[in-house]
């Protein structure tokens, strides 16, 4: 694989908000969920964001949320979500630095925390052909079982699943090797350190306190994207 890859997270970094967190509150908005649960969301971020929240307790708490309904019972509500909370707060500064990418020829890849079913739709406006993402189990009937399926695609994770996508490229260890020194990486994010460190190029965008150290202490480069202070 000849091309460079150009490699985004999505929470904080393309979107402006958390796509798990705001699944949580548009359910709650919604009624699907119980008043007391945005609460329990809002301490799981701020978790999140500090790195403190252990990656299975925080992926498996939002497979919950759709724990007993298949792809097909969640379509209308996720097309809703997009439309309603997703689309807004995908700002034209992160269009146009995925582009940026684009025109340059590089392959972009989408590489999320979140689980696939919340990370596809903005993927798929932000028009990313290919996603790397937190699976999750179904059961014998096709519903979601509130399981993650293999490794989450967090911290440590992030490296091995991008590591397994590149051996599935058909790329020998030491030319995956070759693609990640080539390769560019956006996040906002401490948890995305072990990718950061792993690429040639990464660049902190609108960092969290602990990663804007980290990229001053090594000399990253920082991006502010413009964003829209009127989205929802």
């Amino acid at each position: 694989m000849g091309d460079t890859l150009a490699l985004f997270d999505l929470d904080h970094t393309l979107l402006t908000g958390d796509s798990d967190t705001l699944w949580c509150d548009f359910l709650v908005a919604r009624g699907l969920l119980g008043p007391d649960f945005a609460e329990r969301n809002a301490a799981l971020a701020a978790g999140y964001r500090a790195g403190t929240v252990g990656v299975e307790a925080f992926c498996r708490f939002y497979a919950g949320t759709l724990a007993g309904r298949a792809p097909a019972d969640w379509a209308p509500l996720l097309q809703d979500f997009l439309g309603e909370v997703l689309r807004p707060r995908i700002p034209a500064s992160a269009q146009a630095l995925v582009h940026q990418h684009r025109a340059q020829g590089h392959r972009l890849l989408l590489t999320s925390a979140t689980n696939r079913v919340l990370a596809a739709p903005s993927a798929a406006e932000l028009g990313f052909a290919e996603l790397l993402a937190t699976e999750l189990a179904l059961d014998g009937a096709g519903c979601f079982t509130g399981e993650l399926l293999g490794t989450p695609n967090m911290r440590e994770g992030k490296v091995a699943r991008l590591q397994a996508w590149l051996a599935g490229q058909g790329l020998a260890p030491d030319e995956a090797e070759q693609a990640l020194a080539r390769a560019w990486f956006y996040s906002d994010s401490i948890n995305d350190l072990p990718l950061l460190l792993a690429v040639g190029h990464p660049v902190a965008v609108d960092p969290d306190p602990r990663l804007a150290q980290e990229a001053g202490q090594r000399g990253w480069p920082v991006l502010t994207l413009a964003r829209d202070a009127h989205a929802p």
